[in-house]
């Protein structure tokens, strides 16, 4: 199953997208007015059984997806999370013993199939694929060996990036990761139940058809495991929070010259047994 977010007309739905279209399933809960909430009750299983046997509601090209998950309370970001990712930075230097990590808020981010816009204030927009996942059952101090009990679903994400403006400060990355727009989460959300879906699965990147990026989770140095039992260390994760996983190699800073998008240019990342995200690129009105 395929859980979405999605506006059609005027009005905003969740439920279950097929390669049909789209079911609607938002009108026959209202106790829970989006899929946050679904997440908060363990829901995800009651979607899937309601949309048996229904017809599609909405055709495919009649909607615009928006992130899965409205307002999450956090969403954490994991970077150089990839052995081939701290080599560009050629400072000789071992993976470090943790993670480093960063905030991104819900407006910085758009749904599938919707542009990713560029700032007039720098021509430095930049790609970054990635698995996310969405928390599904809360907790503090989680251990790697219970973290998998707490996913509700897996997404992909494109956590777009200000390349210039990561450096404006000595300590931090915040400001070039937090332009509206700049990212984008989705199409949708798959539940996760098994390990497999998460332990060695290929994460691709393509811009205009041509592969950028391409690794496997297995190969990441803070595996989704630690990342959850080390982020729920200091911080409490609550149901519909979003940790994004790390990039691999080959985002468009990393060549030379540096190949940064522009307007018009397609944007794919795509996850084994998740789907593809899908962007193009415009320049801020």
């Amino acid at each position: 199953m395929r859980f979405a977010t999605y506006t059609a007309a005027t009005e905003t739905f969740y439920g279950v997208v097929t390669d049909a279209g789209a079911i609607a399933l938002s009108p026959e809960f209202p106790e829970w007015p989006t899929l946050r909430e679904v997440i908060e009750n363990k829901g995800l299983h009651t979607l899937a059984q309601a949309a048996q046997g229904r017809d599609v509601t909405h055709p495919l090209d009649q909607i615009t997806y928006q992130i899965p998950v409205p307002r999450p309370e956090k969403i954490i970001c994991v970077g150089v999370n990839f052995p081939n990712r701290n080599a560009e930075y050629k400072d000789g230097q071992d993976a470090p013993p943790n993670m480093s990590l960063f905030p991104r808020f819900a407006r910085s981010f758009t749904g599938a199939d919707r542009p990713l816009i560029r700032p007039p204030e720098s021509p430095q927009l930049d790609y970054e694929g990635e698995i996310a996942i969405v928390i599904g059952k809360g907790g503090r101090r989680i251990s790697e060996a219970d973290a998998y009990d707490h996913i509700a679903a897996i997404t992909l994400c494109n956590e777009g990036t200000i390349r210039d403006w990561v450096r404006h400060a000595k300590f931090n990355v915040t400001q070039g990761k937090n332009w509206d727009s700049s990212g984008a989460i989705g199409p949708w959300l798959v539940p996760f139940t098994a390990p497999a879906q998460l332990d060695d699965v290929r994460i691709t990147t393509k811009v205009n058809g041509e592969l950028r990026q391409d690794d496997r989770t297995s190969r990441m140095l803070f595996p989704i495991r630690r990342q959850i039992a080390y982020i729920s260390t200091f911080t409490t994760l609550v149901p519909g929070d979003i940790i994004v996983t790390g990039t691999p190699t080959g985002a468009g800073a990393r060549f030379d010259p540096p190949k940064f998008l522009k307007p018009g240019d397609v944007i794919e990342v795509e996850g084994e047994g998740i789907g593809i995200l899908r962007n193009t690129v415009e320049d801020e009105a």
